[in-house]
């Protein structure tokens, strides 16, 4: 089985919801710990790794913008919420010794450091996991938008999106046991389809800058790593060849 990673340099794109484990809500630690040796692994085959975490399992903006809060604010406060997440992420990175930093969107230089371009990214050539916070510090763009943007801004080789799911299918298997299984697909496909993968402007942002984007279980042991190795089961969404 080869070791040689696939790409030198990636973007991680957690969901809140899949810090939760088995929990309604908040944060699970034995789910923290298995993500974070994921990462160890894919760490020591010498890739550099970027983080972007959503917040929904703290508390999610569009919800609350639904039940009548006024959006932006309610997004402002989703952003806070993926701080806290990254926080927890880089406690359970360094418990098993991975050099982190956290970067926020939204500057708090009590807990972590503000985003600055240059300084990620000599973090991540002095082998740190880079755990950016707060979104794209706007309201009215998700998570995976930032995943993108930091991704793209970043020089990243390939965007990585964990789910509860390995890969991309046609519904939700989980309710659907007949829904269709993709290995892959193309930018457009993604947005004609309307696949609930990505948000339409973090696929748009991605197909601009020649970004794959890879779909995988991160739940599943060492999946992380087989990925970057090229194996396993997982959805790649390029252009078309």
């Amino acid at each position: 089985m080869s070791q040689k990673p696939v790409y030198q340099r990636v973007m991680l794109k957690l969901s809140g919801e899949a810090l939760m484990g088995r929990r309604e809500y908040g944060l699970d630690t034995e789910t923290l710990k298995a993500i974070a040796l994921d990462i160890q692994a894919v760490v020591a085959m010498g890739v550099e790794v970027c983080v972007v975490i959503g917040g929904g399992n703290i508390f999610r903006g569009v919800s609350a913008a639904s039940a009548g809060m006024d959006r932006a604010q309610a997004d402002y406060m989703g952003m806070l919420a993926t701080v806290m997440n990254a926080l927890a992420v880089q406690a359970a990175l360094e418990k098993v010794g991975v050099q982190t930093r956290v970067q926020s969107a939204i500057p708090m230089a009590s807990v972590c450091e503000p985003y600055i371009r240059r300084r990620a990214m000599r973090h991540m050539e002095k082998g740190r996991v880079v755990v950016f916070g707060g979104g794209t510090g706007n309201p009215f763009f998700t998570t995976d938008t930032a995943a993108a943007l930091r991704a793209t801004e970043m020089g990243c080789d390939a965007l990585l999106k964990g789910t509860q799911v390995d890969g991309v299918y046609s519904a939700d298997p989980r309710k659907h046991p007949n829904a269709k299984r993709y290995e892959e697909l193309t930018y457009l496909d993604v947005l004609a389809q309307d696949l609930a993968v990505m948000d339409a402007a973090a696929i748009s942002l991605a197909r601009e800058n020649h970004l794959p984007i890879l779909v995988f279980n991160i739940h599943a042991p060492g999946a992380f790593a087989q990925v970057m190795r090229g194996e396993g089961l997982f959805t790649r969404i390029t252009e078309p060849k």
